[in-house]
């Protein structure tokens, strides 16, 4: 009897650690969306398009011949005499690099098939420009849509905060998306843009991702992307804010991408991603616990809490399991305290994607989106599962779609 009601208690300790734990992820997620909802559009750099400076954009691309003429159209308006739009045509086996000097771009051509990966090529793209380097550098990736003004914005303000800027990074749903597209989209558009949106209003910095993002050169010659890291843009956040450049979001300036439509291209980037977050997370937060502390800097903390919250899909699967297994605990006669405790989290969460939606997608996400989730976040158990078993490390490029000018 006495070792059973030892177990028991025991058992309590843990589900109460559990619910605790996901306390700090869950108010997180409620924080940064609540605070979304305060903000309010207004042009951050109003003299853009008069004191733009000097602007190179780099554009890494791995075969991307069919989609990229896309890309440069919606790009090449945006930029001045004095800028240079460069192609980094990197391990390509097609006519990216023709495409490229054709749109009236300049193409560099990298071959290195042991160091593959985005990281590589940008940071031969800085090394080509090192010896005639502009005031900002502009990165944007070959499937992307860049939509009017968002080059002068981000780079403008590159220059006047001497900070990182990442401007709103969306995709678009194929046309007649299924449920589970949408639901994938409206995940992206949370991660990517009211989070980030809520930081900003809290006056707070965010994470690089990936594409449309803006750096001043005399902060961007001062770190290495040479690695083949599958979220190289995380990595690179998290270097420069510890360096002393913490990013900032740009929240006038965007560039869109579409969900690949072929289900093994979609499942690949999407094990991509996630896995790589998750590598960021395990390996990156303590490291910005320990630079907040030994700098003395609050946004470290708060890059560190931020990225303590998980991918949505994972964060409601492991809220889920926890408080189904509080439950069965507490009908077997536990406490009930750490299921009373996940279900006001359960609740901030609800608050949280309502208030999302709300304000930021439901033009483009119909409320019927919200009965998909349950299903969505069954499919994506095997990618999390692969991840405790073989976590995707190295970088494998993702089939394209052609992307279209909006």
């Amino acid at each position: 009897m006495i070792v059973y009601q030892l177990a028991i208690r025991c058992f309590e300790i843990v589900l109460l650690a559990i619910a605790l734990g996901l306390f700090i992820p869950i108010s997180v997620f409620f924080v940064e969306c609540i605070a979304a909802l305060f903000s309010q559009h207004q042009t951050e750099c109003k003299d853009a398009l008069v004191s733009q400076p000097r602007v190179d954009v780099l554009v890494p691309a791995h075969n991307e011949a069919a989609g990229i003429s896309a890309t440069l159209q919606s790009l090449l308006p945006q930029l001045s005499e004095q800028d240079r739009p460069i192609v980094i045509a990197d391990n390509c086996d097609d006519e990216t690099a023709a495409v490229a000097q054709k749109a009236g771009t300049t193409a560099i051509s990298r071959y290195d098939p042991q160091h593959r990966g985005k990281g590589y090529a940008l940071d031969y793209g800085l090394q080509y420009i090192a010896t005639n380097p502009p005031e900002v550098v502009v990165m944007v990736d070959a499937d992307c849509i860049v939509h009017p003004g968002a080059i002068a914005r981000i780079a403008c303000l590159a220059k006047a905060t001497v900070r990182p800027i990442q401007a709103v990074y969306l995709l678009t749903p194929p046309p007649n998306p299924e449920p589970k597209e949408l639901v994938s989209a409206l995940a992206f558009m949370v991660k990517n843009l009211v989070r980030p949106t809520g930081l900003k209003q809290l006056g707070l910095p965010c994470l690089l991702t990936g594409t449309g993002m803006a750096f001043p050169w005399s902060v961007i010659q001062k770190v290495s992307l040479a690695s083949g890291n599958i979220v190289e843009d995380m990595q690179l956040a998290v270097d420069l804010a510890i360096a002393g450049y913490s990013p900032q979001f740009c929240l006038d300036a965007q560039v869109t991408g579409v969900f690949p439509q072929q289900q093994h291209a979609a499942n690949s980037q999407r094990t991509r991603w996630e896995h790589g977050y998750l590598q960021i997370m395990l390996t990156q937060i303590p490291t910005l616990l320990r630079a907040s502390i030994d700098q003395k800097r609050f946004d470290l903390l708060a890059i560190a809490l931020d990225l303590c919250v998980p991918p949505l899909s994972l964060l409601v699967m492991m809220w889920a399991t926890a408080i189904g297994g509080a439950a069965l605990a507490g009908g077997l006669g536990t406490s009930w305290l750490p299921t009373i405790l996940l279900a006001m989290e359960g609740l901030l969460i609800f608050i949280s994607i309502v208030a999302a939606w709300s304000k930021f997608g439901r033009a483009n996400f119909p409320v019927q989106t919200m009965f998909a989730v349950p299903l969505y976040i069954l499919r994506k158990i095997p990618l999390y599962l692969a991840f405790l078993v073989q976590p995707q490390t190295k970088w494998i490029r993702t089939q394209r779609d052609s992307v279209t000018e909006k």
